[in-house]
């Protein structure tokens, strides 16, 4: 039906899916009863799917997930974990960029924080938010060796301080050099009342403002991160013994 010459102009306007899609839905005989502008639409509705799923794939993966498959549909809900089914639909399906209330997400070592806050993370990219995911003592040392370029540290902290959604893993689980405090400070200071971060941790707030090294700078790093912000209680409840023991219970379970 089209010709070489209409797949040039296809691809000048970049509608060459479309073009491709709208031609085989025609010569599909299921379709003799629709009308040209139906299938049209058809092909129009698919190419912006397509888009938007290729859109979604990158930010999942410019997000930098450890568990880039995280979801919250598979999420576990023992009694005692502090979390519902509805309360994190609500997270599921968030509006990150129209509000800055950060969330912390609280539990000792095996709590399963990790993979909760990256099915959000997902959860977001799919909303198509931009996502950024580290862990602190990685981004830490990140930022102490950008200092050693100027250009490179400010775009380093602007990138920080501009994406729809931060994700700090680990929270001072590690020592902070001051430098990376100081960092960290700006950071979070440019995000205050405009962008929401998700910090991870196995300590509160009162632990964060004894560790780090600048006590007045820890008072208005703390003060930033805490009173404005909803929490995530995962109670005590080792959700990697779980998982062990529900493996283990399966059939054809072996060691």
């Amino acid at each position: 039906m089209f010709t070489s010459v209409d797949h040039e102009k296809f691809r000048a306007l970049r509608i060459t899916h479309v073009a491709t899609r709208f031609e085989e839905l025609i010569k599909d005989e299921a379709n003799d009863d629709a009308t040209p502008e139906e299938l049209f639409l058809t092909a129009v509705d698919e190419a912006l799917e397509l888009r938007r799923s290729s859109r979604i794939e990158k930010l999942i993966r410019q997000a930098g997930f450890p568990l880039p498959e995280a979801t919250v549909a598979e999420i576990a809900y023992p009694p005692g974990r502090g979390i519902t089914p509805v309360r994190m639909k609500r997270y599921a399906n968030h509006d990150w960029r129209a509000d800055p209330t950060n969330l912390l997400i609280i539990s000792p070592t095996g709590g399963g924080k990790t993979y909760l806050a990256c099915a959000v993370g997902v959860a977001a990219c799919h909303n198509e938010h931009t996502v950024h995911y580290t862990r602190m003592d990685e981004l830490a040392r990140r930022l102490v060796i950008a200092r050693g370029d100027g250009i490179g540290h400010q775009t380093m902290l602007n990138k920080l301080s501009d994406v729809d959604l931060l994700i700090i893993d680990d929270f001072l689980t590690v020592g902070i050099d001051p430098n990376a405090a100081s960092d960290l400070f700006s950071i979070l200071a440019n995000r205050d009342h405009r962008l929401p971060t998700i910090i991870v941790s196995q300590s509160g707030p009162a632990y964060w403002v004894e560790a780090l090294p600048d006590k007045v700078a820890a008072d208005s790093t703390v003060n930033r991160l805490a009173n404005q912000s909803r929490t995530l209680n995962l109670g005590e409840i080792d959700m990697r013994r779980l998982r062990n023991q529900e493996a283990k219970a399966t059939t054809g379970y072996w060691e």
